[in-house]
C-alpha cells in the first residue's frame, strides 16, 4: 500500500516501514499492516488507523491527537512519551505496551486491552478507562485526576503514588492491587473490590464507599 505524505512524498505502508519523523497527519491508514515499523516523532494527528496491525511498533514521542486507533494491535509497540491527547483507543490491543509518560489527556480507552501495560507516569487526566482489561498493569505515578476507571480490572495492577483524585472507580477489581501511597480522595469506590489490596499511606479523605465490608476486610 503507497500513500503521500503531507509534504508530497511517496511511501510504501508494509511491515517494517522507515515512517519516523514523516507527516501523516489526516491520513487515511485503517487496517494499514505496520508491524515492526518505526513512527518515532512522526506525526499523526486526526489519521485514522482503525483496526490497524501495529504490534511491535516504534511510536516514541508519536504525535497522536485526535487519532483513530480502535480496534488497533498495537501489542508490544513502544509509545514512550507519545501524545495520544483525545485519541480513540476504545478497544484496542494494548498488551505489554510501552506507554511510559505517555500524554493520554481525554483518550478513550474504554474496552482497551492493557494487561501488563506500563504506563508509569503517563498523564490519563479524564480518560476513559471504563471496563479496561489492566491485569498487572503498571500505573506507577500516574496521573488519572477524574479518569473514568469504571468496571476496570486492576487485578494485582501497581497504582503505587498513582493521582486517582475524583476518579471512577466503581465496580473496579482491585484485589490485590498495590495503592501505596496513591492519592485516592473524592474518589468513587462504590461495589469496587478492595480485597488484599496495599493502600498504606493511600490517602482515602473524603472517597466514597457504599459497602463497609470492603473497606474491613482489607
Amino acid at each position: 500500500m503507497k500513500i503521500t505524505t503531507n509534504c508530497g512524498k511517496t511511501v510504501t505502508l508494509e511491515p517494517r516501514s522507515d515512517l519516523s519523523n514523516l507527516d501523516l497527519s489526516g491520513l487515511n491508514l485503517a487496517s494499514a499492516d505496520l508491524q515492526n515499523a518505526d513512527l518515532e516523532n512522526a506525526n499523526l494527528q486526526n489519521a485514522d488507523l482503525k483496526n490497524a496491525n501495529l504490534e511491535n511498533a516504534y511510536l516514541e514521542n508519536a504525535y497522536l491527537e485526535d487519532a483513530n486507533l480502535k480496534g488497533a494491535n498495537l501489542r508490544n509497540a513502544n509509545l514512550g512519551g507519545a501524545n495520544l491527547r483525545n485519541a480513540n483507543l476504545g478497544g484496542a490491543n494494548l498488551r505489554n505496551a510501552n506507554l511510559e509518560n505517555a500524554y493520554l489527556i481525554d483518550a478513550n480507552l474504554q474496552n482497551a486491552y492493557l494487561y501488563k501495560a506500563d504506563l508509569k507516569g503517563a498523564n490519563l487526566r479524564n480518560a476513559n478507562l471504563e471496563n479496561a482489561y489492566l491485569i498487572d498493569a503498571n500505573l506507577q505515578n500516574a496521573y488519572l485526576y477524574k479518569a473514568d476507571l469504571k468496571g476496570a480490572n486492576l487485578y494485582c495492577s501497581n497504582l503505587q503514588g498513582a493521582y486517582l483524585i475524583d476518579a471512577n472507580l466503581q465496580n473496579a477489581d482491585l484485589k490485590n492491587a498495590n495503592l501505596e501511597n496513591a492519592y485516592l480522595e473524592n474518589a468513587y469506590l462504590e461495589d469496587a473490590d478492595l480485597r488484599n489490596a496495599n493502600l498504606k499511606g493511600a490517602n482515602l479523605e473524603n472517597s466514597k464507599f457504599n459497602n463497609e465490608y470492603k473497606l474491613t476486610k482489607i
